[in-house]
């Protein structure tokens, strides 16, 4: 199914107010939820998330991937994935319901016993929404996936925010994701209604899990791994430090994976429309990378060098032990769009084979580096992740090449200039904010003169990508 370039313009700026606009209102939430309550309430969630991600990965199970992917999918399809879904969906939650007071034990929490039991049913809430959403992002329709995500986010917000405001602490927090599950997945299957028609499939179910099995396999490993440094902070720390550690990740990874989000619900099923033409297929996806590149390199950057002002205007003193955990973690999330982009290639390419096996390779580098960092402290752990997520890099590229005429020679003299551009602005602008002695005219001065640098020297050094972009965006 090939696309027009005026679904593909709609499509991206859809998915661009939806991604955008999601993560402004929650970030906004956040910053008045955080003000209000603690580091370990939110911590105590924390602890939970690992469980519910694992959960969410088998509903999952690659299905709506494979879906996505499949030129000729039907009915049969579509019925049975929902039944797998639905069924995975109970099960998942029935073991986490019993499994609660072990979960509780293990962090020497009583009150996550509870907590487990209601934040769990956004695992049933949420598989009922996988085929409505599934079948608007093949279609390309991120219009009503944004209406939906946003009126969700926003009546969350609300609620969490009115509960925290009467003293219910760490609830406020659950019955936000409880109320946004509830409200996007009943929006979507409203916007875009559908029921099963056929009976569940066993041929259906072998193809689809012939190629969503790999990706289930691989996205437990990284479901597992990306939560499994908040698993044993929660165990060997305090849920307070947890809760310090978990939103600096969250604030690191949010420019770089809100930018990257929208970038990827458009190119993923663009780039597998070209999948029979090779040549087109290549350039397409090194056009995606320099254009992400291009935005998100100097706005972690930014969120690096401008990190201690930020937190103490944004969040307040009690906050402020997250702010040099961001700016390590910044410079390993900078390279998040260049690794998903490039695992996209895989999907496209229909290896998932290959998708699993660097997966594997990388979680082994990821449980070394734990070995010795945990020991040390936090901050040794927040810099053990950015050296895995630049040997990450090297191990996606590498696959990536052997796939497609994007070596990983092409790739590094495609990016390293904007990435050293980036860098030189940066440390102009520390340099001319980090004595100023107030929070707010540091954090302007800094980013201000980072920002005018790094459009100088791309002017000067990269006018080609310049003019690309430009181009890109009016024939779009």
């Amino acid at each position: 199914m090939q696309h027009t370039n005026q679904q593909v313009k709609s499509s991206l700026l859809w998915s661009a107010i939806d991604s955008f606009g999601h993560k402004l209102i929650g970030v906004a939430i956040t910053l008045i939820l955080a003000n209000i309550l603690g580091p370990s309430d939110y911590g105590l969630v924390a602890m939970l998330t690992i469980f519910i991600a694992i959960a969410d990965v088998f509903v999952n199970s690659g299905f709506n991937s494979a879906l996505i992917r499949k030129t000729d999918r039907s009915e049969k399809d579509y019925s049975t994935t929902f039944y797998f879904s639905l069924v995975v969906s109970l099960v998942a939650y029935g073991l986490l319901f019993i499994s609660a007071p072990l979960i509780a034990r293990f962090y020497e929490q009583p009150e996550l016993v509870k907590l487990t039991r209601v934040i769990a049913l956004t695992i049933i809430i949420n598989g009922l929404a996988i085929i409505p959403r599934t079948k608007l992002t093949i279609s390309l329709n991120f219009k009503s996936q944004a209406k939906a995500n946003i009126t969700a986010l926003i009546f969350g917000g609300f609620i969490g925010l009115i509960m925290a405001f009467n003293g219910f602490g760490v609830w406020s927090l659950v019955s936000q994701q409880l109320v946004f599950a509830g409200i996007s997945s009943l929006m979507l299957n409203l916007l875009c209604p559908w029921c099963p028609r056929e009976a569940f499939c066993k041929e259906s179910f072998k193809e689809l899990f012939g190629f969503g099995s790999k990706l289930l396999a691989s996205g437990l490993l990284d479901t597992i791994y990306n939560n499994l440094y908040g698993l044993i902070i929660g165990k060997q720390f305090s849920a307070a430090q947890l809760g310090v550690f978990n939103q600096a990740k969250t604030l690191s990874l949010l420019p770089a994976g809100t930018i990257t989000s929208v970038i990827q619900k458009v190119t993923y099923p663009m780039l597998s429309a070209m999948q029979g033409d090779s040549e087109k297929l290549d350039n397409a996806y090194l056009k995606s990378l320099r254009v992400s590149c291009l935005i998100i390199f100097p706005i972690m950057f930014g969120l690096c060098i401008s990190a201690e002002p930020l937190i103490s205007l944004l969040l307040g003193e009690k906050w402020q032990e997250s702010a040099p955990l961001i700016s390590i973690l910044t410079m390993g999330f900078v390279l998040y769009p260049i690794q998903v982009i490039n695992l996209n290639m895989l999907q496209v390419k229909g290896r998932s084979d290959l998708f699993l096996k660097l997966e594997i390779i990388k979680k082994i580098n990821l449980t070394i580096m734990l070995f010795i960092t945990v020991p040390i402290g936090i901050k040794a752990i927040c810099v053990g992740m950015v050296v895995t997520s630049y040997l990450a890099l090297i191990i996606n590229t590498y696959y990536t090449a052997k796939l497609s005429t994007i070596t990983q020679l092409r790739q590094l003299s495609a990016l390293f200039p904007i990435g050293i551009i980036t860098a030189i602005s940066a440390a102009i602008g520390y340099q001319l904010g980090s004595g100023v002695m107030e929070n707010w005219l540091s954090l302007i001065t800094m980013l201000t003169t980072a920002l005018l640098s790094y459009l100088i020297l791309m002017v000067i050094f990269q006018q080609s990508l310049i003019i690309e972009v430009k181009t890109l965006l009016k024939g779009a």
